[in-house]
């Protein structure tokens, strides 16, 4: 018994040695805080602060302002077209007229309202055929469209509708100071999904496209662009027009990734051009380029032409051109592009790269009067006044430069005159040069009837 209370005693002493020591190393107030993960801010190793303000900026982009401000003023464009379509066999034996059939086709686009009294601006390629043009607007109203001018190089159309009120436009931007990295809304009617409104940033300025005749000036984008935008708006963050979406670059037909517009300063001036003369007025430098410059950062000038502004001002050949009105000039499409937004009349401070030294000039820009026929590879001048008094006509195109064997071994030659194709009036250079390219794409025949240098009139058939 002496023995279990000896054990009893030790382990109680054991007990009080144990809870002291926890008491007095251990019993102090305990706190469980929930922690929430906060993000770890990064620097890299060459801290910018603009970094933390592009970031700011970023995020507090709002769309729904220039949502808000083009929706409204973008409409939906339908062009119907009377075709024709003939079954040769029926022809052969039921006779003429017998296998030929009428019918509509309907295609879709879409158009910006770009004044209160109602004009609208389109793609050529949208309206291009038709014989009845219908607008819907944001509210479902329908209007009969007026076709006003067209300019099928640069694929931009004007259309008037009369409505009984004033109606939601799009102011035009400056295009020359959107920057690559900005954000842009593209506004349309994709697959007639009326009202669609897509985001994107600028890609790349003054783009021109691959297997295009056109030389382009493209604004270029990776808002997504479909089947029915093309006409409509690319607006900036402000809701202000800065291009016309006109392509898209696909091997599906559907959009992946880039899409293109006529920059607003191009559309604009084309507009005006169709309002105040009926036609583009096309301002020219007076200069031929050196195409084999493709690794110079600029534009090279192979030669003055005689008369030219560009020969008046001082510019030589071998000039490289750096700048148009202090915008950088990298490539002949950008060159091109501040061209187009040019009137003739109008001068122009053309910075060059003259073996090293830097030279400005001011040109006056002259009118284009020469227009080339890609498929007839022909060069083809505006009559002078004298010409056409000496021919006793009003219209025609004169040839200056012939690079078509075809035509060389019939015996055309550089000094004819084109007066007609397929019987009907040619009214100037680039009536002819358009007439000739849409003819020989169609393959259809082409009957072409010029005075040669003896003032007599020949006729040739071509296939």
């Amino acid at each position: 018994m002496k023995k279990f209370f000896g054990f009893l005693g030790m382990a109680l002493l054991g007990g009080a040695i144990t809870l002291g020591g926890y008491k007095m190393l251990f019993d102090q107030e305990v706190i469980v805080n929930r922690t929430i993960s906060q993000p770890i801010q990064t620097v890299t190793a060459s801290y910018n602060p603009a970094l933390d303000r592009a970031s700011t900026i970023a995020n507090s982009i709002d769309f729904t302002t220039a949502a808000e401000n083009s929706v409204h003023a973008v409409v939906h464009v339908k062009n119907t077209a009377i075709r024709t379509q003939t079954n040769p066999w029926a022809e052969l034996f039921y006779g003429s007229g017998s296998g030929t059939r009428r019918y509509e086709q309907v295609g879709t686009g879409s158009g910006v309202i770009i004044s209160a009294d109602g004009y609208i601006v389109t793609n050529n390629h949208v309206i291009d055929g038709a014989t009845d043009l219908e607008i819907t607007l944001n509210n479902k109203k329908k209007y009969k469209a007026e076709l006003i001018g067209t300019d099928a190089e640069n694929d931009i159309a004007l259309l008037k509708i009369d409505a009984d009120m004033d109606l939601p436009y799009i102011p035009f931007a400056n295009s020359d100071n959107i920057k690559i990295g900005e954000w842009v809304l593209a506004v349309g009617n994709p697959y007639n999904l009326t009202s669609t409104v897509t985001a994107g940033i600028v890609s790349a300025k003054g783009r021109d496209l691959e297997g295009n005749r056109n030389i382009e000036s493209f604004i270029q984008t990776d808002a997504a662009v479909n089947r029915g935008n093309s006409g409509g708006a690319l607006v900036n963050t402000r809701g202000e027009l800065v291009g016309i979406n006109t392509a898209i670059s696909s091997r599906t037909g559907s959009f992946i990734g880039y899409s293109f517009a006529v920059p607003s300063n191009i559309a604009k001036k084309i507009i005006d051009d169709i309002l105040e003369y009926g036609a583009v007025q096309e301002a020219i430098l007076g200069i031929n380029i050196d195409p084999e410059t493709s690794d110079i950062d600029g534009v090279k000038i192979a030669s003055t032409t005689d008369g030219g502004g560009a020969q008046s001002a001082g510019l030589k050949s071998g000039d490289i051109i750096t700048k148009v009105n202090n915008v950088k000039i990298s490539k002949f499409s950008e060159l091109r592009g501040q061209l187009t937004a040019k009137r003739p009349g109008e001068s122009v401070n053309i910075t060059v790269d003259r073996d090293g030294e830097i030279v400005t000039k001011e040109v006056k820009l002259s009118k284009k009067d020469s227009f080339i026929s890609s498929e007839f590879k022909l060069v083809l001048k505006d009559l002078s006044k004298e010409e056409k008094k000496k021919y006793d006509i009003s219209y025609g195109a004169k040839i200056i430069q012939n690079a078509n064997k075809s035509l060389d071994y019939y015996g055309v030659k550089e000094g004819f005159i084109i007066t007609k194709i397929n019987k009907k009036p040619v009214k100037n250079a680039a009536d002819a040069s358009k007439r000739l390219d849409f003819s020989s794409s169609k393959g259809s025949p082409i009957i072409i009837e010029v005075i040669n240098l003896e003032g007599e009139t020949e006729r040739y058939a071509f296939r």
